[in-house]
């Protein structure tokens, strides 16, 4: 009997290139859940450092990814404080630059737009190079193609791409997407998920509709 990878090692393979996000993760407002993974054949474990733009924790604002996401190669997720002042004649942030300046102006991160948190929700795939923006929210199941800019939210089970991201369709029809909304996978039991893999990785849809669908009736009762 194979063991259950374990969510807990930064490294879950022998390809060094890919580390479970959640171990190497230290900024306060940033949360990731068990298996989200980041691939990159650099250093896979710089993902805070290197893939999350102007986070700084005292602004407000969060990322927070889901369960069982992937997340390709140069990914970046552009947190609330890369945004300049809009709401005056100049968008130069002399505050930061201190001295005279700085005793001129008001304090640059309570000036800012506060979009919100970005939030990816479980079983996501964001495909390399591509650019999340403040505030945005991806559903669960939802597709990135590579190269994106996502500036608005793309919902549970869509394919968006593109400059700026359209959502261009939806990758099953709504009977199997509430089907997999009810079940949430992700958050069933190491043992029970197991039992599941054979489903979820079947290409036929019609048998999966019928088949998790009456699970998830079984499961109601």
């Amino acid at each position: 009997m194979h063991s259950i990878p374990d969510p807990n090692v930064i490294f879950p393979n022998e390809y060094g290139t890919t580390c479970f996000l959640k171990n190497v993760i230290s900024a306060p407002n940033i949360q990731v859940g068990d298996y989200t993974y980041y691939d990159d054949p650099a250093d896979p474990t710089a993902f805070e450092k290197n893939n999350v733009w102007f986070n700084y924790p005292e602004f407000g604002d969060r990322l927070v990814i889901g369960k069982f996401c992937s997340i390709a190669s140069g990914v970046r997720f552009i947190m609330g404080p890369a945004n300049h002042r809009t709401s005056s004649v100049t968008t130069y942030p002399f505050h930061v630059f201190g001295g005279a300046w700085a005793q001129h102006t008001p304090d640059h991160l309570s000036e800012l737009p506060f979009k919100g948190d970005i939030v990816v929700g479980n079983d996501v795939w964001i495909g390399p190079d591509s650019l999340i923006l403040p505030g945005v929210h991806i559903g669960d199941g939802a597709v990135i193609a590579a190269r994106s800019v996502v500036s608005r939210d793309v919902p549970p089970y869509g394919v968006a791409g593109g400059n700026p991201a359209r959502v261009r369709k939806k990758r099953f029809g709504e009977a199997l997407i509430q089907i997999l909304l009810e079940l949430r996978w992700w958050d069933c039991p190491p043992e029970e998920l197991v039992q599941l893999l054979p489903l979820l990785c079947d290409p036929d849809l019609e048998r999966v509709e019928q088949t998790l669908g009456a699970y998830c009736a079984a499961r109601r009762k």
